[in-house]
């Protein structure tokens, strides 16, 4: 009974694995890992305080506005709040404040501050897209190497089959005495090689696909697979402009260019900032106050007068405005100035230096784009050359003019080429691809 329920519950439990399977599309799989990667999730939180950043520079140019109250009692001699003289007896008094501040110039440093606070988020949006770029190729490329690992088990599970066929045929010629004995194992061995070529092919697969799951964030191995697309070569129309023309319009859009120039501009708002730290600050400020004693009496009445009504008895304003005017500072304000200039050149060489890397970047992948086509083209005319040998060889085999062993090696080349034309095909189709994301073209598998 008890493994009559195991079996139950193992059917079910392989019912919901196998519904939960699904297959993902090169586009699911990119916007998957955009939505969950680790290395996202954490840019995206730089970039919201980022954004808090913004908000603090904002904050800083409007008035403060702080209000407190203080009581307390004293036992001798003490001084009373109210009138100013010290009393010798037990007092109890209170005071309370309301006060408002605000800087009215400080060389417009505030002003530089707010500019460089969306400078920031800006850098910190562009930050987060690069990563995305750098991620949405990782994905590519590892979606490509699934399917390149489906394909080349399909080609030798293809050669297999018809090895075993030739296997059949050629045990029966041995069994009639057309063919010797040596044919049989030589064809065996054939076909044993082809097998573990098999499982091998079988085995790079499994593993292109816990290598893409890994990079999806995705641990259920076992359900996870991509889905089952015409392999078609897409369209290399982007090899139509010169990569002079891909480089100026990859300035426009790519996200680590826009970073670099962006912290040019933000260093140039550090300098601003340092240079009004040369300027005098002005403050504007206003308070009001007021205060309570137990001690404060009527001088006519003898009592002690009301609470409410001390408080605006005893209360007061000020306000007023205060200058500081930077004199000397041990050098500290020239130092920063000059750090902020060196630090301004630092960001200008590193976005000329960006730029170059980019342009390298794209001349080299255009350069790997037409080096993989022409070895694409000449692993397809290899192949074609291989097969068309192939079956001379099996015609002359057919009718016993030639051995086995000489079979063999015929068949064992086909392989190769067939193999050596899978991987040059998905090699062009991604460099292909990353040539295409220089030029602005989303990622897709046609």
């Amino acid at each position: 009974m008890k493994l009559k329920l195991a079996l139950v519950a193992l059917g079910l439990f392989s019912a919901m694995g196998m519904a939960q399977k699904r297959a993902w599309t090169l586009e699911e799989c990119v916007l998957y890992a955009e939505e969950n990667n680790l290395s996202i999730a954490q840019f995206e939180l730089d970039y919201e305080t980022a954004l808090i950043a913004n908000s603090d520079a904002i904050g800083a140019l409007l008035p403060s506005f702080n209000t407190s109250i203080n009581s307390s009692g004293n036992t001798g001699l003490a001084l009373d709040p109210t009138t100013n003289t010290l009393v010798t007896s037990t007092i109890f008094s209170a005071s309370g404040n309301v006060g408002s501040g605000i800087t009215l110039f400080d060389g417009l440093r505030n002003i530089h501050r707010i500019n460089r606070a969306k400078l920031s988020s800006l850098a910190s949006e562009y930050r987060l897209e690069n990563l995305k770029d750098d991620i949405r190729l990782a994905v590519a490329n590892s979606y490509l190497q699934v399917l390149s690992g489906k394909e080349s088990t399909k080609v030798a599970q293809a050669q297999l089959e018809v090895s075993m066929k030739d296997l059949e045929r050629t045990r029966a010629l041995s069994a009639s005495g057309v063919v010797p004995q040596g044919d049989v194992l030589e064809i065996e061995a054939t076909v044993a090689a082809q097998e573990q070529q098999l499982v091998i092919a079988q085995n790079n697969v499994i593993i292109a696909r816990i290598a893409l799951a890994q990079l999806l964030q995705i641990t259920d191995y076992v359900n996870f697979d991509i889905a089952e697309q015409e392999f078609l070569l897409p369209n290399n129309s982007v090899l139509d402009q010169t990569p002079k023309d891909i480089f100026e319009k990859a300035l426009t859009f790519r996200n680590d260019i826009k970073l670099s120039r962006t912290n040019v501009d933000i260093a140039n708002k550090d300098l601003q900032i340092s240079k009004g730290a040369r300027y005098p600050t002005l403050n504007g400020f206003f308070n009001y106050n007021t205060r309570y004693s137990d001690q404060n009496i009527n001088p006519f009445t003898g009592d002690l007068v009301a609470f409410k009504d001390q408080l605006w008895i005893n209360d007061g304003i000020s306000y007023g405005v205060s200058v500081n005017i930077p004199v000397f500072n041990g050098f500290s304000v020239k130092n920063n100035i000059k750090r902020s200039k060196i630090n301004l050149m630092r960001t200008e060489l590193q976005f000329a230096q960006d730029k170059l890397t980019l342009e390298s970047n794209i001349n080299q992948a255009y350069a790997d784009v037409n080096g993989t086509l022409k070895s694409f083209e000449a692993a397809q005319k290899t192949l074609e050359a291989r097969k068309l040998a192939f079956q001379y060889t099996k015609a002359r085999f057919d009718v016993g003019l030639l051995d086995a062993f000489n079979f063999s090696q015929a068949q064992s080349r086909v392989d190769n080429a067939q193999a050596s034309l899978i991987s040059a095909k998905y090699n062009y189709i991604f460099r292909l691809k990353v040539l295409e994301f220089y030029f602005g073209i989303p990622l897709a598998i046609n």
